[in-house]
């Protein structure tokens, strides 16, 4: 699946439709290089939430909570980890069972039994979204 997304706008309708059709305790992987937007997607994905604060990168942090009205979301940042032990060795697993979504940026797929891949490609004047499900759970979503 393939979106163009060329405003602020566009990414918060994106944000809110999938909302609608993840399922709670949903695990998304945001890939992309710097400045594609990764972040920014987290900030819609809280604000389609429910959640009214602020939303930053947590690239020192590794993990930022952020409590909304419709549950929990978990924002990881995973650049500068050997993923393959470190992101459950922080205690991944303990957020799996009760947050209502778990947003990894720079995660690696593979490392999840399920999730929804996300690509986010800078190009002139908009981004480029291609979506990936891996696993049953995410492989007919209606978006």
């Amino acid at each position: 699946m393939e979106y163009t997304l060329t405003s602020l706008e566009d990414t918060s309708h994106f944000a809110k439709r999938l909302i609608e059709v993840l399922p709670r305790g949903a695990i998304i992987v945001l890939r992309g290089p710097l400045g594609a937007g990764k972040t920014t997607l987290v900030q819609a994905l809280a604000a389609a939430l429910g959640f009214s604060g602020r939303v930053t990168s947590p690239t020192y942090t590794l993990i930022h909570e952020y409590p909304t009205p419709s549950g929990l979301l978990v924002h990881v940042d995973a650049y500068h980890l050997d993923q393959s032990d470190t992101l459950f060795n922080l205690g991944l697993a303990d957020y799996l069972d009760e947050a209502y979504l778990i947003a990894v940026e720079w995660g690696q797929p593979e490392l999840f039994e399920t999730c929804l891949e996300i690509q986010i490609t800078p190009k002139e004047g908009f981004r480029e979204v291609c979506i990936t499900p891996h696993g049953a759970l995410y492989a007919n979503l209606p978006l």
